[in-house]
């Protein structure tokens, strides 16, 4: 990756700020855009200057973090966001997941982590790590819908499927068109496409869709 990955902070405690700031120092290819104590300062900051990837709280000050992914949803869909929450619960991850996010941690990752978080969602529009994969799972095997408005019944192609599996597989676009022996361009516009069709925005709607529907098994 040679592209400077502009990162933008949004936490009401200045402290974990400081720590994802000082972490990310010395890391190759990040950039702090612009940090924001509270959800509405937050929301302003986007409008002035949008950052590559947004690492939020849920719980904020004026606008808290469930309301905010939703309208950055409807008003910047291109955004990647990275939850870091000290929420753990499987309810509260696989809420935010379905509204949109990126990615899902706990303000436990270590610095690692979050750098790891950072560059897949930059390459592959998401970060699955085991407490996401848990959630999403156990709410799938309760047989709860993960987005309600999603198709009854959406038909894949092979390629798509193909491409769909993949994808679960943490591969990159480039790795996907080696294997299905197709540009990376016309990969992009193939998972464009799914996610047209099932209705939803992100990566990781698109894979939570695949599991509920047993087409990645």
């Amino acid at each position: 990756m040679e592209k400077i990955i502009q990162l933008a902070l949004a936490d009401d405690h200045k402290i974990f700020r400081d720590g994802i700031r000082m972490s990310m120092k010395n890391r190759d290819f990040i950039r702090i855009l612009w940090e924001a104590e509270n959800g509405k300062d937050m929301m302003h900051k986007l409008k002035l200057k949008r950052p590559d990837i947004l690492i939020m709280d849920i719980k904020m000050p004026e606008t808290d973090g469930i309301k905010a992914l939703q309208l950055i949803r409807k008003e910047y869909e291109d955004l990647k966001v990275i939850i870091l929450s000290m929420y753990d619960d499987k309810e509260t991850i696989t809420r935010m997941m379905e509204y949109g996010a990126n990615a899902y941690l706990t303000k436990t990752a270590d610095a690692d982590e979050i750098y790891k978080a950072i560059i897949s969602c930059m390459n592959s529009d998401f970060y699955f790590n085991e407490l996401v994969n848990s959630a999403v799972l156990l709410k799938l095997q309760q047989k709860k819908s993960v987005r309600t408005f999603y198709p009854s019944v959406v038909k894949f192609n092979e390629k798509e499927l193909k491409i769909l599996k993949l994808i679960s597989e943490d591969k990159t676009t480039e790795e996907i068109s080696e294997d299905v022996f197709l540009s990376p361009r016309t990969v992009e516009t193939i998972r464009q496409n799914m996610k047209t069709k099932v209705g939803v925005k992100t990566i990781a709607g698109l894979l939570m869709y695949g599991m509920r529907n047993h087409l990645l098994d």
